[in-house]
């Protein structure tokens, strides 16, 4: 029924509640007709017309007995199964008016299983769970005698009601039509149970107990009353005071006597003299009186705890047949045909002693096949030929072939159940505290799933076993006896579909699907349902022990197994047949249902390696589906996740093969009634995570199409998702279903049946071919299982992009940080008092400010990976093991940082110190020639007037020489630096080097000679290091090469770094340096002398010898590490992330052989060469070079000229040395500007300090001019070759990452961070002349040896012994990307005449590879 019908007649009424009770509505009871007639006035009728008014209506329990009545055994199986849910009293003695019978319902109650915990057990954690009708607890009855004024079934709601949790068990007279007299339900005995959860603070009792209340007067219903009384531990009587000397109370049981209560509203005198006269028990009388429900309620509990507590009179239903039997009672078991079907049951379930063992020798063909599925199928299958049918599988083939094969199947699941019930519940109970902690019980766990499995036996094992008989049947002629014999099965499989019942689509124990015996059954289903063989799909999916099997019980009143463990594997359908007048509606006749055993998540599956299990079941049943329906159980949300990945992957299969779905997700325990809309934003959530993982998959199966969900499914966001509360509305055993449950899977029916109406049907013939060759796609074309490995690696590949932007912003800072730190250690002492602070205490107060820089910037960083796991973003959970690795790579960053910034600090101690030195030296000799010529100035001025140019430059001559005659020249001392170095190292020259490392020591070198400084020892060092740097991706060759390398090396360096010094020496001698001020002075001496302004010519000196010098150091320092960032951060930065080799290999497709040689060859000179390209073409393009030269050229003018204003508002000046130290003080922190320049130019010069401000500024204008002249007029070779630091090594250094190689094929670490656990590549290349790259290697049965192996063969899987660092992922297929397949295609001629080798035998099909594939394969 999928309409709503208003109910216009009472013949209505038995259909509308067995809908709602089918659909689990707990107001299923409360039917009523609707009038439309009714009038305001109708409460002002006479009592005649309200009689007339109750026609149309009918007692709750009139239409409960009346359903029981026309229904078939099964049905009531069925009924009282969704009552017993409902928390509603169910039928235990019905009666029929129509022939006085009485009817005991053990059969109808055989199917109830409940799970409790009695406060008795001494585990808190353990609990109870077996059928009902064996339970063994007290029966306490409640009976009316005569007319009471106490609602004796409201009464026993409340008394089975907790405060929290009141639950209208039993039909009272306040109920809707309760107050409608009875007509057939009077005689009728309900019953419900009393389950305790365990929680002292919920249970109304402690222990179970079993509630019986009889319908009716025990006056006319006597034979029920003392069934009663024989059964139960106590009766309580609810009785009218005149019937009470009734001979039904005074006349004992033959064979038990019980406790007999009596409840009344008063007490009189009647009820007294009554009592004494038939020596009753006063205690044993209960009145209401004037006491509220609540109080009532209280000792009625009272005295039923007293009567039960020590009462060993405990019945069960199956028990209570007998008291029928000799009551005359008809027991509905009784039914010939069930007995028959009992019998054939008992016999096979009778021989089980350990189902293990059962199983081994009862359905050998099963077992067989389970265990020996991957040989050869033909031999398999001449064995099970060969294995007689065992008498058990001819017992149940017999059975089923009866026309009692319904009971019998009954019978069977419950008979396995109560075998299985007495194993399995401990052993879910032990797995479920097991999976708490998955990580430290992976082994238990395992073996739990595996016991559970082997512990499992039910209706399907046998199913399984009659599909292999029949598969072994069929693999032998068609003559043979044996499968004639057994050409009868799939027929008789097929009638159990029609009747209901399910059929094991996938065979969970040994994922296989027996196509020949589908293919049989449906053949014949065909048959027998034709032309009506249309039908429509609906697949449940979702994580186990989520709700599934009781979602589509619920909406389609069929009965998959509901199960609270783990217990056999598999898919299974049931056939649903579609109303007539539905048929043409619907476009089918039939609705298959498919309910597949729960997801696991990858957690667990690794456990038992069912992942792979769970995603070939995913892309099955997906395939099969019209409508797929996702559940997704809200406490499970994370688990959900993981689900999902294998779920997208199978709709993206089923898209790929031409089957595009209808998606529909239904959340479970979503109570609020406004979820719909309040989850709006969770949808869209939803939507974007199932984009993601679209993306992701596509990308795996290389169809880059798909970027979104709704391109592979049909999906609404507005309508596609579907909020269920939770199922139960309260604490089980004794919660009701909730309302809203039933209420919304209603809706959630609905919305799949308006699905169908715009869907085309497929008939059964079709169905079976789709699943036939969908599972060969499934086994054979081997779909790539992989998907989590993916989103991992594209997780970690986010959060590497973020940390490598937190890691260059800090380097960058540090690096600017350096420069300033160097350029005021070099400055120090220069242009101010520094007695009060050493040099050595400056530069470590510098190296603490550093410290404290960089453990800010640590923590910054530490406290940015901790947001972005908080966050969330980019399933970042699935990377949490790596947090770690992010967090030590920041510490690392900081030692590594911090040591650079000691050593730059360090050589510019060792800098300054050496040039204060020199500059001390100059001084003296020029503060001594500055006075002689102050001297020589006043001599002349004062003895003689109108002196000559010649006369001038004369006694200027004469008086230089005098004076440099006094000087005693101690200059710098010499050192023999290439002794020194072959001192140390006992000199040896190496014959072989590295081409690579000389010129990179070549560039270090030449560097320190364009810096102009003297040598310190700390080049040799540096040299050293780079060395070890380069030798630790050569480990195999350290020992032969690292002591010839160093030592040619050093040797080579060293003699250079003589020539340096010995340049230096020169450069800073003292005396060489005064001759090169003679000019000066003897300029300024005739210009002081003659009163000549010297303003312009100072301050033109100023700016060409002091500042311009500075600025464009300054500009060689700076300029290489903005390049570098502008390429990082801008336009280019999707080059220099994580995809950097990815990009390199795309930009590879269109060269030369010669190209891809280089790159295979020599990586790092190619790599840094495509860098350098890459950053000339953007600095190149649109003049970006100069605007970025500019930019800084503007700061540091700006500065410069700010010095001036500033120097120029200073009063304290008076002189233009002081003026022009003032500046040189200014601008101290960004520039190193010599100290005996700036001595020359403020020594005997009279200039104004005010007039040379302007003569500054116009100074400054025209080398602003200039710089931006010669900017443009050089080259950007020139340019690049003269930065302190070269943006393409900045930029290497960062992509290099650790520096580590893999071992096999030496592409570069690409894990990010510096202090990762494992060293991995994205994408691996060829060994050489190969068709193989790592990642196939490894998971193929090829050896390798190496040094490293010690020249011994080694396993390529068991790489992991030799390189534990390395983490190289297995690639299923033996073959290499489809990249390095064109590659090879192309070029194999030319790579064997490299190598010396013959060319390839490369496959036929790596031809047809073409370059568009190659570049997708990239992707």
């Amino acid at each position: 029924i999928i309409t709503d019908v208003t109910v216009q007649s009472l013949s209505d009424l038995p259909w509308l509640f067995l809908k709602r009770l089918m659909m689990l509505q707990r107001t299923a009871r409360s039917v009523t007709c609707s009038s439309s007639d009714r009038t305001e006035d109708s409460e002002w009728n006479d009592d005649q017309e309200t009689e007339s008014d109750c026609l149309q209506s009918v007692n709750p329990l009139d239409i409960l007995t009346a359903v029981f009545l026309c229904s078939d055994s099964f049905l009531q199986q069925e009924m009282i199964m969704k009552m017993c849910m409902c928390q509603f009293a169910v039928p235990l003695l019905l009666p029929n008016s129509k022939n006085n019978q009485i009817t005991l319902m053990l059969w109808a109650m055989r199917d109830i299983v409940k799970k409790y915990r009695p406060h008795s057990l001494s585990d808190s954690s353990k609990f109870v769970e077996e059928r009902i009708a064996l339970s063994e607890m007290p029966l306490v009855s409640f009976v009316r005698l005569g007319r009471c004024n106490i609602s004796k079934s409201e009464i026993l709601n409340k008394l089975l009601s907790n405060p929290q949790q009141y639950t209208e068990t039993f039909v009272h007279f306040n109920m809707d039509c309760g107050n409608i007299n009875k007509k057939i339900s009077n005689g009728l005995v309900e019953m419900t149970w009393y389950l305790p959860c365990g929680k002292k603070n919920i249970d109304v009792f402690p222990e179970p107990v079993a509630i019986a209340n009889l319908r009716g007067d025990i006056q006319n219903f006597e034979t029920q009353y003392t069934f009663l009384r024989e059964a139960s531990a106590a009766v309580f009587v609810f009785f009218e005071p005149q019937f009470l000397d009734s001979q039904l109370i005074s006349v004992p049981s033959q064979r038990h006597i019980p406790q007999l209560f009596f409840v009344g509203d008063s007490n009189n005198e009647i009820i007294k003299a009554t009592v004494n006269e038939l020596k009753l028990k006063k205690s044993n009388f209960i009145f209401k009186a004037k006491q509220n429900d609540a109080e009532f309620v209280g000792k009625i509990k009272s005295k039923l705890q007293d009567a039960i507590k020590d009462n060993n009179h405990k019945m069960s239903v199956v028990r209570l047949a007998e008291f029928a039997h000799n009551l005359g009672i008809l027991v509905d078991e009784d039914a010939e045909e069930c007995q028959r079907a009992k019998a054939r049951a008992d016999e096979i379930t009778s021989k089980i002693n350990d189902i293990v063992q059962f199983k081994m020798e009862k359905l050998p063909f099963v077992e067989d096949y389970k265990s020996d599925l991957q040989i050869e199928k033909r031999k398999l299958r001449e064995e099970q030929y060969r294995t007689e049918m065992s008498t058990t599988m001819g017992c149940f083939i017999s059975a089923i072939s009866s026309p009692e094969k319904a009971y019998f199947l009954k019978w069977l699941r419950i008979n396995l159940e109560n075998r299985s019930h007495e194993v399995l519940p401990r052993l879910r109970e032990l797995y479920k505290q097991k999976c708490q902690d998955v990580c430290k019980n992976k082994t238990e766990i395992a073996e739990l799933d595996k016991k559970i499995s082997n512990s499992s036996l039910g209706v399907e094992h046998f199913i399984r076993e009659m599909s292999q008989l029949y598969e072994a049947a069929v693999s032998v002629s068609e003559d043979a006896l044996y499968r004639k014999q057994l050409q009868h099965l799939p027929k008789l499989c097929a009638e159990l579909l029609l009747d209901g019942f399910s059929l094991e689509l996938v065979d969970g124990d040994s994922s296989n699907i027996p196509e020949k015996w589908l293919s049989s059954v449906f053949s014949e289903l065909n048959t027998l349902v034709e032309p009506k063989n249309k039908i429509m799909v609906v697949t449940v999916l979702g994580v186990q022990s989520s709700g599934k099997s009781t979602l589509l019980n619920t909406m389609f009143g069929v009965q998959f197994a509901v199960s609270s463990g783990r217990c056999t594997r598999g898919a299974f359908m049931q056939l649903i047949k579609v109303a007539e007048e539905c048929n043409a509606e619907l476009n089918c006749d039939y609705i298959v249902i498919i309910d597949t055993e729960g997801l696991k998540s990858p957690e667990l599956a690794q456990l038992d390696n069912s992942h792979e299990h769970d995603n070939e079941l995913a892309t099955l049943v997906v395939g099969l589906s019209d409508v797929t329906i996702v559940n997704i159980a809200m406490e499970n949300s994370t688990e959900m996740k993981d689900i999902l990945q294998i779920i997208v992957h199978a709709f993206l299969r089923m898209k790929e093969i031409g089957k595009k779905h209808t998606c529909l997700f239904v959340h479970q325990n979503v109570a609020d009634v406004s979820a719909h809309d309040s989850n709006m934003r969770d949808r869209k959530f939803l939507l974007e995570h199932l984009d993601e993982m679209t993306q992701a998959a596509a990308k795996m199966e290389n169809k880059l199409e798909f970027n979104k969900f709704t391109d592979v499914m049909n999906y609404d966001t507005g309508e596609g998702d579907h909020y269920i509360p939770g199922l139960w509305h309260g604490n089980p055993p004794m919660a009701p279903v909730s309302i809203g449950y039933s209420e919304s899977v209603y809706d959630l029916k609905k919305h799949l049946m308006e699905i169908f109406r715009h869907y085309k049907s497929s008939d059964m013939n079709e169905f079976i071919r789709w699943t036939k060759d969908l599972w060969t796609a499934v086994k054979f074309e081997k779909f790539i299982f992989s998907f989590r490995n993916s989103l991992v690696a594209d997780a970690y590949m986010k959060l590497c992009t973020e940390y490598n932007t937190w890691d260059w912003t800090l380097r960058q800072k540090m690096h600017t940080w350096a420069l300033e730190g160097e350029t005021k250690i070099l400055n120090h002492g220069k242009f101010e008092n520094s007695e009060q602070c050493t040099i050595e205490d400056f530069c470590c107060h510098l190296l603490q400010k550093a410290d404290v820089e960089l453990s800010k910037g640590e923590d910054e960083i530490s406290s940015k990976i901790k947001s972005y796991y908080e966050q969330g973003e980019g399933h970042v959970e699935l990377v949490e093991s790596y947090r770690q690795d992010f967090i030590n790579s920041a510490k690392s960053l900081k030692k590594e940082l911090s040591d650079s910034i000691t050593n730059k600090l360090n050589a510019a101690l060792l800098r300054r110190n050496a040039m204060m030195k020199v500059e001390g030296i100059k001084k003296t000799y020029m503060d001594t020639m500055e006075k002689k010529v102050l001297d020589l100035l006043k001599f002349c001025r004062e003895n003689k007037s109108d002196m000559s140019d010649s006369m001038l430059n004369e006694a200027f001559e004469k008086m230089w020489q005098e004076t440099v005659r006094t000087f005693s020249y101690t200059g710098l001392q010499q050192q023999n630096i290439i002794l020194r170095f072959f001192y140390r190292s006992q000199i040896k020259i190496v014959q072989e080097m590295s081409d690579k490392l000389i010129r990179d020591c070549c560039e270090f070198v030449e560097a320190k000679r364009e810096s102009k400084d003297d040598y310190d020892d700390t080049y040799i060092r540096e040299i050293l290091n780079m060395i070890d740097e380069r030798l630790k991706s050569h480990e195999d060759l350290k020992e032969d090469v690292e002591l010839p390398l160093k030592l040619h090396i050093c040797g080579f360096a060293s003699r250079e770094f003589q020539d340096i010094h010995n340049q230096f020496i020169q450069n800073n001698n003292p005396q060489t340096a005064l001759e090169d001020f003679k000019q000066t002075y003897r300029c300024k001496f005739i210009d002081l002398y003659l009163e000549r302004d010297q303003c312009q010519k100072t301050a033109d000196e100023f700016m060409n010898n002091c500042i311009r010098p500075a600025l464009e150091k300054y500009m060689s320092d700076v300029l290489g590490m903005k390049m570098a960032d502008e390429m990082k951060t801008g336009e280019n930065t999707h080059i220099f992330e994580t995809s950097f080799q990815i990009f390199v290999l795309k930009n590879l497709l269109d060269s030369k052989f010669e190209t891809y040689l280089r790159f295979i060859k020599s990586y790092e000179t190619f790599v840094k060469d495509f860098i350098f390209d890459k950053v000339r073409e953007h600095f190149t393009a649109e003049n970006r070079m100069f605007k970025l030269e500019e930019n800084l050229l503007i700061d540091v003018i700006r500065e410069i000229t700010l010095a001036i204003e500033e120097a120029e508002q200073d009063s304290t000046i008076n002189d233009i040395k002081g003026f022009i130290q003032v500046i040189c003080r200014k601008l101290q922190e960004r520039l190193v500007i010599p100290r005996d320049i700036v001595d020359k130019i403020g020594t005997l010069n009279n200039a104004n300090p005010q007039k040379i401000a302007e003569c500054l500024h116009c100074s400054l204008q025209d080398m602003d001019k200039s710089l931006k002249a010669s900017f443009q007029k050089s080259s950007f070779e020139s340019r690049i070759k003269h930065l302190q630091t070269k943006p393409q090594d900045v930029l290497f250094k960062r992509l290099q990452g650790c520096g580590k190689q893999c071992p096999f094929c030496q592409a570069p670490c690409e894990a990010g961070g510096e202090a990762h656990s494992k060293h991995f590549v994205s994408i691996h290349r060829p060994e050489g002349l190969v068709t193989d790259i790592c990642t196939s290697s490894v998971n193929s049965d090829s050896c390798f040896k190496c040094h490293d192996t010690k020249d011994q063969w080694h396993p390529y899987k068991e790489y992991n012994t030799i390189y534990p660092d390395w983490r190289i992922d297995r690639e299923p297929s033996i073959e290499t990307s489809a990249y390095w397949i064109y590659v090879m295609a192309q070029f194999n001629n030319r790579f064997a005449e490299e190598y010396d080798a013959k060319p390839v035998d490369i496959p036929s099909s790596w031809e047809g590879i073409t370059k568009i594939q190659a570049d997708k394969s990239l992707k």
